[in-house]
């Protein structure tokens, strides 16, 4: 991961976010979590963007999100993401309380929504919601989001 000059979907991967990077390649997702305020964040600090305190730790995250806000991305011209057109980017909630960027995928794991797009793009009913019950998934090491439980239209019990 990080030494394909060609793809722009593999992050760069430095010492500090070796940890991070290596527990992905193992299907784990991480957080940091602040020691100062108890508050979780992500990206990967070495400080703790609520408090500023340096005592961080890394967590292993539950997988398990909640979809804000997503976009259809129907065009892309860096590789390999004009591939995959359409896909699915989006900004989930975690459980354990940061934002993160991510995309959203279908049951399997590894292809766009591309039922759930089409139904987005023609202002269907049902495919993807705000508030939509999301569980991690990992494609070449990278975090990526599906429907939580197989359902498209899983909301989380809190958001009614």
């Amino acid at each position: 991961m990080g030494t394909d000059r060609n793809r722009f979907d593999i992050p760069e991967i430095d010492a500090f976010t070796r940890v991070y990077w290596d527990a992905a390649a193992e299907g784990r997702l991480l957080v940091r979590r602040c020691g100062g305020c108890g508050r979780a964040h992500h990206y990967p600090r070495e400080f703790c963007p609520h408090c500023w305190s340096e005592d961080v730790t890394w967590e292993t995250a539950s997988g398990l999100a909640t979809l804000y806000t997503w976009s259809v991305v129907h065009r892309n011209d860096l590789p390999p993401f004009g591939e995959r057109t359409p896909y699915v980017a989006a900004v989930v909630d975690l459980d354990e309380g940061p934002r993160m960027m991510t995309e959203v995928v279908t049951e399997a794991g590894t292809e766009a929504v591309t039922e759930v797009v089409t139904e987005v793009v023609d202002g269907v009913g049902g495919g993807l919601r705000v508030g939509m019950g999301l569980e991690v998934a990992f494609r070449e090491g990278v975090p990526i989001f599906r429907p939580r439980g197989g359902s498209r239209t899983a909301v989380r019990a809190s958001m009614g």
